[in-house]
């Protein structure tokens, strides 16, 4: 059986990903046309679907606001910052919340189907696991190896060295 504008559904999880959701990804990530996604997964039509987006002015607050507190969802947030340099540089972050107060069908359903639908989207620099929103650090760190790095600055990504 196959479905028009879905990608074929996942073997352990069943679930697919709609084409509205790899578009409001890429309308984030090319377009700057979001500042956020929340996408969910639709039980019934068995795929991941967008639930809200954010407008590129609203703040990292909207976002942790947008995500239900008794329910799981994905999100990928654009982080903008500026380096040491003063280059403007954005990072994409996804993020797998599953409160600790929602349903363990829920935890288990979006656990099995996370992968499948994170390969979807690709251009995601960071990954985070929360179950609250203070696992919801958006801290840019260097990537290169301690010492490797000369001065204050990582050579890799410019970024200070902490």
């Amino acid at each position: 059986m196959s479905f028009r504008g879905v990608s074929r559904p996942n073997a352990s999880s069943g679930m697919g990903v709609a084409d509205h959701s790899k578009n409001a990804f890429i309308e984030l990530q090319r377009k700057k046309a979001h500042r956020y996604v929340i996408f969910k997964i639709d039980e019934k039509k068995k795929e991941v679907m967008v639930e809200k987006t954010g407008g590129p002015a609203e703040s990292y607050e909207d976002f942790a606001a947008s995500l239900p507190e008794n329910d799981c969802r994905y999100a990928v947030y654009d982080f903008d910052f500026v380096t040491s340099e003063n280059c403007q540089k954005s990072k994409i972050f996804f993020i797998a919340w599953s409160p600790s107060t929602s349903r363990i069908r829920a935890k288990m359903l979006y656990a099995t189907s996370k992968e499948r639908f994170r390969r979807e989207l690709d251009g995601i620099h960071y990954e985070i696991q929360a179950t609250d929103p203070t696992e919801m650090d958006l801290e840019i760190k260097p990537t290169c190896s301690p010492g490797l790095c000369t001065g204050s600055l990582c050579e890799q990504d410019k970024l200070p060295v902490t």
